[in-house]
């Protein structure tokens, strides 16, 4: 499934994207506030490329698309479909060099357009560490509400941190884009 925006495209991964997708999972910046750690191996990009390129879009779990601009991987946003297929989890990365020009409001707010539009989905939820300031204030934008800040709850990279917890629905969504 493709899913097009103004100036990008989210789409399948190719065996193609395995080094750019390496390449800025293995930036520590990148990588400061995500689940894996760098550097990340080619072998393990291609893995990754390969388990996903077998995965079902509209399937029950995480499912990641390529954030492409122009022929050019900068990043990926996943969406993890709950077992009620009405709610889901997203979450979203893009390379250093490209941060800071838009790419990651615009891929989001595709992928939660279609996933209210298309989909049929009542709520969308994301999660960020609260110290990264960036990734709360996209969300925010883009019309999530933070409906929580857990204090020191997650073990991550040898440090507890607190987690932010936003969510959307479609009527706030709706309202927001009608």
């Amino acid at each position: 499934m493709t899913l097009v925006a103004t100036r990008l495209v989210l789409r399948s991964f190719s065996a193609a994207d395995a080094p750019a997708f390496a390449a800025y999972r293995s930036d520590p910046e990148v990588a400061r506030y995500q689940g894996w750690d760098a550097p990340f191996s080619v072998a393990q990009a291609e893995e990754f490329v390969r388990e996903v390129s077998a995965l079902d879009p509209a399937g029950i779990g995480w499912y990641q698309y390529a954030v492409d601009v122009g022929g050019t991987l900068v990043g990926d946003v996943g969406v993890n479909l709950h077992e009620d297929h009405r709610q889901a989890e997203i979450g979203y990365t893009v390379a250093r060099e490209h941060q800071r020009r838009g790419y990651a409001a615009e891929a989001v707010g595709r992928l939660v357009e279609h996933l209210f539009t298309d989909r049929g989905l009542h709520r969308v939820t994301a999660e960020c560490d609260a110290r990264n300031d960036r990734s709360a204030r996209l969300l925010t934008r883009l019309g999530f509400r933070q409906e929580g800040h857990r204090v020191k709850a997650t073990w991550h990279k040898g440090e507890w941190t607190d987690d932010l917890l936003f969510a959307l629905l479609a009527e706030e969504w709706r309202g927001k884009n009608t």
